[in-house]
């Protein structure tokens, strides 16, 4: 940790494959919510003959297109969770069997309710927020990358990898693709809820907590600031 000024001190946290994949990600989801949604409710018909425009066929691709960034980014994350530094790690290993680490999760529930006066600071992800992420982050993105890749391989045909590898057992999982259309849509609208908790925590910690959120995820380092008043 070094010290920036009398009252103020930083520590790197997020080397730059954390903060790219972050900002990376963050666009891809933007691209495939706008596109998910206008695949499951089309936009009204454009006049003239069908060969004269390629709306949908673009939608389409740009959604496809964002959906391999998405997957190539998180494979890129699992590989620098074992090759980063410690904080890299900290959302595919919560410590869920350490009673601490539970007590902190209470703790932080109480402190976003209003309820505890007093922050804890930490130099990575908060308990509470580590437990969300795993969550979203992972099971979420893998949840969302499977059912996705089975409905691209539905259209791919029977020879394609992708209908090899998802479409053949994750269809007939579900029951039939409608069934997964639906829930890879719910999931969509599961993780732009999160994504809105995810940015209002970062504005309220950085103004309530006195650590940097926001700038720590573009510069990589974390500023804590004494209670007291500048």
């Amino acid at each position: 940790m070094s010290t920036k000024t009398k009252n103020e001190q930083s520590v790197y946290v997020y080397e730059v494959p954390i903060r790219l994949w972050h900002w990376i990600n963050a666009l891809a989801i933007t691209v495939l919510a706008i596109t998910g949604y206008l695949i499951g409710s089309p936009l009204s018909s454009l006049s003239g003959e069908a060969y004269e425009h390629f709306l949908m066929g673009y939608i389409r691709f740009a959604h496809f297109a964002a959906g391999y960034v998405f997957v190539i980014g998180f494979i890129g994350r699992i590989y620098w969770a074992f090759v980063g530094n410690s904080h890299a790690k900290q959302i595919f290993l919560p410590p869920i069997f350490s009673g601490k680490f539970w007590s902190e999760v209470w703790h932080e529930m109480k402190w976003y309710l209003f309820i505890a006066k007093e922050p804890k600071k930490y130099v990575g992800h908060n308990p509470m927020a580590i437990i969300f992420m795993h969550v979203m982050l992972v099971w979420g993105t893998f949840f969302m990358i499977f059912t996705g890749l089975a409905l691209y391989g539905e259209g791919a045909g029977f020879d394609s990898w992708q209908y090899s590898w998802f479409s053949s057992w994750i269809i007939p999982l579900f029951g039939q693709s409608q069934d997964v259309h639906t829930f890879h849509h719910l999931g969509m609208w599961v993780i732009l809820i999160f994504v809105m908790m995810h940015v209002y925590v970062a504005f309220r910690e950085d103004i309530m907590s006195r650590q940097t959120l926001i700038s720590t995820m573009i510069s990589g380092w974390r500023t804590f600031k004494d209670n007291r008043k500048d």
